[in-house]
């Protein structure tokens, strides 16, 4: 620890608690237009964010170095997305949203890490500058809280690229720029516009200004936050049919859609990735369609809506629900788990497995049993024509496991509070892959209350989120003795 840069962990946290309070304005002026009677209370809670940035930044982090190494950036990574998130359940607690700290660090853990789950039973009675403020938590969450410091702090240099290889431990991102902090600049210029333009939609189709703010912030964060105790049911067709295109959009690797706005649309066509997220979307989407509509006796255009928008509700791990068919058939269920588990693409806002590591554990197992009829064989991992390390193959496996021994640990401790077996391990399941409500939960029941639940199963859930946010491996690296005693 004598060889620890505290001040410099110091510093970057405090940038980011004061980037919490720049965020802050637009609640308080939506505040104060709706004269909801909140402005005095989410101004306070900008200052508390000042007054700690400051002191973490000007005094603790007071001529920090700026050598970063991986120790430092795992930590980084780690304590950011754990003080952030409790920092920002001060405005739920100062404006009376929510009357406890767990519901507070409950709401605000979901909305950083885009989870989604939510305690707030109708969030139409809050003030809708708490409801400006819950989308932004989803929208910072979504691409990544250390992309801000990546993304502006030049000074890093090298330490950027162990900060963006932290933020992204369990997979590969591809760059924009050979340059990191180029490279993360434009990925949230693509983030901003998609945003941007869905918003407009959204205006356009009839939804009042702040209706299409909060669900265009939810929407391109995969976060699944809802404006409405109803979920989706009271919004129209079109609304219905812009988000569908849009979470769909949200699943893709947010540097792969860089080709979508610089006119090389052939770059999608030949990503590996890119195609399964399509055909697999398009294949859940139909065959839900056909178990809807034989189980209801009812081949619909209504049918068809649905099935499309919730399967790239739940293949996005975005989460938003809507009235679904009057029968829930067995096929659905099966098909909706699993993309739960198998979530979007690699890179993207989405949660889940993510389909690039599936891919690879497909590939090398196939070669695998290959070699077992044909020992003489050599096989190599490939992925868009390009050789997956065997070091990440590895990681992949430990990833994989390491989920799953979550979910089955998160389950377990869920059946303790009181919840069946079946409940626990789609919630431990749901909330670690960052979906939050489903319908599937909701065939257990589209009006599950997470404020119903106890406080373990609700700390057992945070916990979930910030695993599967951070994607396990710099969670556990920060509580490893032996990851400590490394120079």
């Amino acid at each position: 620890m004598k060889h620890f840069n505290h001040r410099l962990v110091a510093r970057l946290s405090g940038m980011l608690l004061l980037v919490m309070a720049l965020a802050m304005v637009l609640p308080i002026v939506v505040s104060l237009h709706y004269a909801d009677g909140a402005q005095y209370a989410l101004a306070f809670s900008g200052l508390v964010f000042v007054a700690l940035g400051l002191l973490l930044r000007n005094f603790i982090g007071r001529n920090a170095s700026y050598e970063l190494r991986e120790r430092e950036s795992f930590w980084i990574t780690a304590i950011a997305w754990l003080v952030v998130p409790l920092a920002g359940a001060l405005p739920y607690l100062f404006t009376g949203a929510l009357g406890t700290f767990t519901d507070a660090a409950f709401e605000s853990v979901s909305g950083f890490t885009t989870t989604g789950s939510s305690v707030i039973a109708n969030p139409a009675a809050i003030p809708q500058g708490m409801l400006v403020w819950r989308s932004i938590t989803q929208w910072i969450g979504g691409l990544g809280l250390i992309l801000f410091i990546v993304a502006f702090l030049k000074r890093l240099s090298q330490g950027s690229l162990q900060l963006y290889s932290a933020e992204f431990s369990g997979t590969q991102q591809r760059k924009l720029h050979p340059h990191i902090a180029k490279s993360v600049s434009r990925m949230w210029r693509i983030y901003s516009l998609i945003t941007l333009i869905l918003v407009l939609l959204l205006v356009l189709a009839g939804n009042s200004v702040l209706d299409s703010f909060c669900l265009g912030m939810s929407t391109v964060s995969t976060g699944g936050f809802m404006p409405t105790q109803f979920g989706m049911s009271g919004y129209s067709e079109q609304t219905l049919n812009i988000l569908t295109v849009f979470m769909f959009l949200s699943g893709v690797n947010v540097a792969l859609l860089y080709n979508l706005f610089t006119f090389r649309w052939h770059q999608l066509r030949l990503n590996h990735e890119f195609v399964l997220y399509a055909g697999i979307f398009l294949f859940a989407a139909l065959s839900c369609f056909v178990a809807f509509s034989v189980a209801n006796g009812d081949f619909s255009i209504a049918n068809l809506e649905f099935s499309l928008f919730h399967i790239a509700s739940t293949i996005s791990t975005c989460g938003f629900y809507t009235a679904s068919p009057t029968v829930w058939p067995f096929w659905a269920s099966v098909v909706t788990f699993l993309l739960i588990l198998t979530g979007a693409s690699a890179g993207s806002t989405g949660g889940g497995l993510k389909l690039r590591r599936l891919m690879t554990l497909s590939i090398y197992l196939r070669n695998y049993l290959t070699r077992m009829v044909h020992p003489n064989v050599v096989f190599a991992v490939k992925i868009d024509h390009k050789v997956v390390p065997g070091e990440y193959v590895n990681k992949i496996f430990g990833f994989v496991f390491l989920y799953i021994c979550f979910i089955i640990g998160g389950a377990f401790v869920l059946t303790f509070t009181g919840s069946s077996i079946a409940d626990a391990f789609c919630l431990a399941a749901a909330n670690i892959s960052n979906l939050g409500p489903s319908p599937l939960i909701n065939s257990l029941g589209a009006s599950l209350d997470y404020a119903a639940l106890p406080g373990l199963a609700k700390w057992t859930l945070m916990i979930l989120m910030l695993a599967g946010r951070l994607e396990i491996f710099a969670l556990l690296a920060v509580v490893s003795p032996s990851y400590w005693k490394r120079r």
